[in-house]
């Protein structure tokens, strides 16, 4: 979600030239910054964007861009998303596998640019369902799937309904399961509050240190261009959630996930304990979990690189098996 410091001289040209019109559209531009800067830096890191009708769903995705005729193509990844995020988080981790790796990065129903339409369930089945048939239209059987938070029940759930198009499946501060201790989140839930629900700027900024123990900077305009998107969005986040807490059988069926499993939590999450890991580990005894220091909820977004690297040397298990 923050700028890279490695984007051209065309980004930082059309950066200045939209801070140059903040005076007058106010907080407007930084919604207008913070999608140059995704765009930009979505084709700098080797991804390009499509459109795929699911159910009329229209599904708007990240994918690697095509190989060259002749050149091998790399192993199916299929990235997803929190609840309330979209494709975007997953940039700056991407980036390391796009060369050897066919990357799909979808905006789930719901989220980003595929937007929302009340008739739409998002529960975790649903989504799951959906991500299946948008494999049938790209002509990819078999992945290795990879999410975090809500993303991560819906990569459970992917490989546990899905073995025969499951290559591996990485949980990334999963949603799902229990936590022995509660969150900080939870305890707000307790007292009836959501901190992905509010109606000022002041709420957003009180939840954007939640979902991460050292948020990467971004300018005020542009956090508050966000915050004004999330309260926007409210009416639809809260359905969304509702169907989100929807009783399933993930957590009586975990166990049956045969896939290479690999559950990554960092320690200092507020949203979802990391004590949940221990349960997800004597769920699925076979997954490698790995507990990172001075990380919150988004590893993939607060520290990208150390995250690939984990993720890459798993992959490289996987494949030696």
């Amino acid at each position: 979600m923050a700028f890279a410091r490695t984007l051209k001289l065309p980004l930082l040209a059309a950066l200045a030239a939209a801070i140059g019109w903040s005076a007058f559209t106010y907080p407007a531009i930084g919604q207008l910054t913070y999608d140059l800067a995704s765009a930009a830096e979505s084709r700098l890191y080797g991804l390009h964007k499509e459109r795929i009708n699911v159910d009329g769903v229209p599904m708007v995705l990240y994918r690697s861009k095509a190989r060259a005729p002749g050149q091998a193509q790399g192993d199916a990844i299929l990235m997803l998303h929190g609840f309330s995020a979209d494709k975007d988080v997953w940039a700056r981790f991407a980036r390391h596998f796009t060369d050897g790796h066919d990357v799909i990065i979808p905006d789930m129903a719901g989220h980003g640019e595929t937007g929302y339409q009340p008739e739409w369930h998002c529960g975790v089945p649903s989504q799951t369902e959906r991500l299946v048939k948008l494999l049938d239209q790209l002509g990819v059987q078999r992945v290795h799937v990879i999410g975090n938070s809500m993303g991560g029940a819906i990569a459970a759930s992917f490989a546990l309904l899905h073995p025969e198009r499951t290559l591996s499946a990485t949980m990334v501060d999963p949603a799902g399961l229990p936590q022995p201790h509660p969150s900080e989140m939870e305890q707000m839930r307790a007292r009836g509050e959501n901190p992905f629900l509010f109606d000022t700027r002041e709420g957003f900024h009180r939840f954007y240190p939640m979902t991460m123990a050292k948020p990467p900077f971004m300018p005020g305009y542009v956090l508050d261009a966000i915050a004004d998107q999330y309260i926007a969005r409210k009416p639809a986040l809260a359905k969304i959630f509702q169907d989100l807490l929807q009783p399933t059988d993930l957590p009586s069926r975990l166990g049956q996930i045969r896939a290479p499993a690999l559950v990554i939590w960092g320690k200092q999450d507020r949203l979802i304990d990391v004590s949940s890991a221990s349960v997800w580990q004597t769920t699925l005894p076979q997954a490698q979990v790995v507990l990172l220091d001075g990380i919150g909820h988004m590893p993939m977004v607060e520290a990208p690189s150390d995250t690939a690297k984990l993720y890459a040397a798993f992959l490289d298990k996987v494949a030696a098996r």
